[in-house]
């Protein structure tokens, strides 16, 4: 990829980013006319705290997308770290322990789709579906399909999930620190350019000497573990493990991703864009909520938007075509 063609992709990385800050910032001046209660601080720190545990998973996917695959199993494999970690807990384990192994259990999940993708040589697409429908059953399969009262958290482990440092709740925190630190590693390090290379060409890249077999599995890998992470944060967060937790979320975090600028076809995209594509579906959301907006005309606008969102991604691609 020569100068002039990585100088123009930032160009359309930054004019997306720009356009995002400006429609959300319209969003803002719109609804703080149409509801008294939007700009309040509750309502401000509810719509930032509801988006930042998903947008752990954004990252995840948003490299996933660049490298060239997807995941449609987030939202069950979320739901599945949710249910490892407490049922462990509930038998006797320490929410720490407990934890841990769910999340190592995610990692797992996304090897085994990792190598089907690269060895077996089947598409992320029906990799993923296959798998998140075995993650959903084994929910409801390790639950009956009820949650679990995990009521005897200790508090310091619920601190993660609902604790603050100052007046910045601490899911906040971890959110702006995984953002960080993957927004460097994807702008500045060697390992994370062949993602980029990858997604770009497959077989330019592997004649350049990017093992790109590797560079899938391990995506694959990184986003069923962010998975975990935000899986062990809601359980924190809301005290039970729900096996119908994460419905549709595959929905909000390819949404975000591609609205963010990652592209469907791999090889561009960027964690800043991601997270204000999570934001604007945050923001649209809580003003549908304050505008007494029906939940089924909801679906229908969020489907509208991750559309129009595809649509001109394909039109981009076939531009830089």
């Amino acid at each position: 990829m020569g100068s002039q063609d990585k100088s123009a992709l930032s160009g359309l990385f930054r004019a997306r980013e720009t356009g995002l800050v400006v429609i959300i910032a319209l969003i803002f001046v719109v609804m703080s006319f149409a509801s008294p209660y939007f700009l309040t601080a509750d309502n401000l720190l509810s719509m930032v705290k509801s988006f930042s545990v998903e947008a752990i998973v954004v990252i995840g996917m948003t490299i996933l997308l660049i490298s060239g695959g997807i995941d449609l199993s987030v939202g069950s494999v979320t739901a599945l770290a949710m249910v490892i970690a407490g049922s462990l807990f509930l038998a006797g384990l320490d929410p720490w322990t407990a934890s841990l192994i769910a999340i190592i259990a995610c990692a797992a999940i996304g090897g085994f789709m990792g190598i089907m993708v690269t060895w077996v040589g089947l598409h992320h697409f029906i990799v993923s579906l296959g798998v998140m429908v075995i993650a959903r059953g084994l929910c409801m399969l390790g639950t009956g399909g009820r949650p679990l009262g995990l009521f005897t958290l200790p508090p310091e482990f619920k601190w993660i999930g609902t604790g603050s440092v100052g007046p910045i709740p601490v899911v906040i925190l971890i959110f702006i620190a995984f953002v960080v630190v993957f927004d460097f590693l994807l702008r500045r390090t060697t390992a994370f350019r062949k993602v980029v290379y990858t997604g770009s060409n497959p077989k330019a890249a592997a004649y350049s000497g990017v093992r790109t077999k590797k560079v899938i599995f391990l995506t694959t890998v990184l986003t069923s573990t962010l998975c975990g992470v935000a899986g062990v944060i809601y359980m924190a967060r809301f005290g039970s493990a729900q096996p119908t937790f994460g419905i549709g979320m595959e929905l909000n975090v390819i949404a975000a991703a591609v609205i963010g600028g990652a592209s469907l076809s791999g090889g561009s995209g960027s964690i800043l864009g991601a997270i204000l594509g999570a934001l604007l579906l945050a923001v649209v959301s809580s003003s549908l909520t304050l505008l007494d907006v029906s939940v089924y005309w909801q679906d229908i606008i969020r489907g509208s938007i991750l559309l129009s969102a595809v649509t001109f991604d394909h039109y981009l691609v076939k531009r830089r075509g």
